[in-house]
């Protein structure tokens, strides 16, 4: 069974009187194990699509379902649960509270969760390469060392999905390496990533890459 489906996507927006498709019709589906990088310009619907996938946005059409179970259409206590339950989810802002460190946003998330463990903490600070920055408050990060942050919140869990928006901007190629051998060692526990990118280097490493353009699949 796939852990993340999506079948024939569509969501709009309005403005005034105009009209944006910002999704037209997008299908995929993500297997345990696999990772994928969704591509394409700035306004081709990658973080649309996050949103409709992870239910913190209903699409106006079709259906998104989690290991089997409806995502969409479902009261939003029940979308909350799912999203706890099934997904690490990094976003392109807003992934840390402002008045915790970097090291106290993991530990919360962990708590949440029920799973306080400082020794996977430590590891997961360590793998994104922010042990100097421990200590540090957000507003005090770079933009690169603000999403690494954010991804070790997301992992804090070793979820079964992990869906990120452009994980790797701002970072230099070596710790890119490091983030990418963080998705990597997802895959031998089924462990399923989906990412969106600009980068070359980590879409070459994904098993499969859609690429999206004025919210469709580009299948050129």
């Amino acid at each position: 069974m796939d852990r993340l489906c999506a079948h024939e996507l569509y969501r709009f927006y309005h403005v005034g009187d105009d009209e944006v498709a910002a999704l037209r019709g997008v299908s995929l589906a993500l297997a345990p194990g696999e990772i994928v990088a969704v591509t394409g310009p700035s306004g081709s619907g990658k973080s649309t699509l996050l949103n409709c996938l992870t239910g913190l946005d209903e699409p106006d059409a079709g259906m998104v379902t989690v290991d089997g179970t409806k995502m969409t259409r479902r009261p939003e206590a029940v979308r909350a649960h799912l999203r706890a339950r099934a997904f690490g989810i990094l976003m392109q802002s807003a992934n840390l509270f402002p008045h915790f460190t970097v090291a106290d946003n993991i530990r919360f998330q962990m708590r949440l969760g029920g799973r306080p463990d400082e020794a996977r903490l430590n590891d997961l600070i360590e793998a994104v390469g922010l042990g100097h920055r421990r200590d540090a408050l957000p507003v005090h990060l770079s933009g690169g060392e603000t999403a690494r942050a954010g991804l070790a919140v997301a992992l804090a869990l070793d979820p079964p999905i992990l869906v990120a928006d452009e994980p790797t901007a701002e970072v230099d190629k070596a710790t890119e390496e490091d983030l990418l051998a963080l998705f990597e060692a997802r895959r031998s526990t089924d462990k399923a990533t989906l990412i969106t990118t600009h980068s070359e280097a980590l879409a070459s490493r994904a098993d499969r890459v859609v690429r999206l353009k004025d919210g469709r699949i580009d299948h050129d």
